[in-house]
């Protein structure tokens, strides 16, 4: 009797369609909230700490406390989002096939708070006062620290969405020089141009409107993910419980 043909985990699958591109559409929704953070609020950026470390640090050296107050809130936002993410996803194992619940619902969480920025900002013409549009920087921040935790802690199922240096560094050095080239990484590269250009199309026709954008790209990449995983997917029910279920039956 010859050997069993071993299958095919779910933890040593790769990323399929579906999963890389919700990645793309979450880069795109990254875009989104930038252009409203950088262009209508405290002109700062929601997800991208390095840049908001150097502001902060030319803010201070021109004693300007408006950009001061803009570059501490972004960071504070990011932090809180980014460390609530952290604890509640410290557990949670993603394989390379899907992610798991908890980044899922850490996403959903993301796109509730988006959401209601979106509603205020509506509410509000598209033209917040000071204190409202110090708040929805805060808001915006830590939206974009739960995206970014989320994607860390799904691991080899994901990949970074609010900041690209790195990515585009990788592409270069390991991609190109190397002969191997990846589709996925120009198009996450362009998909933060074309959520940024669409935001700021919506930000110039109908300002009230534009928070609606992220919220939408974040609902799309969750489809996206909830695709990838399918039918039967839950815990102890994916195709690796399946393949030890079907072992232990012979």
């Amino acid at each position: 009797m010859s050997d069993p043909v071993p299958e095919r985990s779910a933890e040593s699958a790769a990323p399929g369609t579906a999963l890389r591109l919700a990645v793309v559409l979450l880069v795109a929704a990254s875009g989104a909230v930038e252009t409203i953070s950088f262009t209508a609020l405290d002109r700062v950026f929601a997800g991208v700490m390095t840049s908001n470390l150097a502001l902060l640090g030319m803010a201070v050296g021109r004693a300007q406390g408006s950009a001061v107050t803009g570059a501490v809130l972004a960071l504070g936002g990011f932090g809180l989002g980014a460390g609530v993410t952290a604890g509640l996803t410290r557990r949670a194992s993603s394989p390379p096939a899907h992610w798991s619940g908890r980044v899922t619902a850490c996403l959903a969480g993301e796109a509730a708070l988006l959401g209601a920025g979106a509603g205020v900002w509506a509410a509000l013409g598209g033209t917040p006062g000071e204190s409202a549009r110090n708040a929805l920087q805060f808001g915006a921040a830590a939206a974009m620290g739960i995206q970014a935790a989320a994607m860390v802690a799904a691991g080899r199922s994901a990949a970074p969405t609010t900041y690209l240096t790195g990515t585009l560094a990788t592409y270069i050095v390991k991609g190109v020089g190397a002969g191997r080239p990846s589709r996925w990484v120009p198009a996450r590269l362009g998909a933060m141009s074309v959520g940024a250009g669409i935001c700021m199309a919506v930000l110039r026709t109908a300002p009230a409107w534009a928070g609606v954008l992220p919220v939408a790209l974040v609902a799309c990449a969750l489809l996206a993910a909830r695709a990838a995983s399918g039918p039967g997917s839950g815990p102890g029910r994916g195709p690796a419980s399946w393949s030890r279920l079907t072992r232990r039956s012979r």
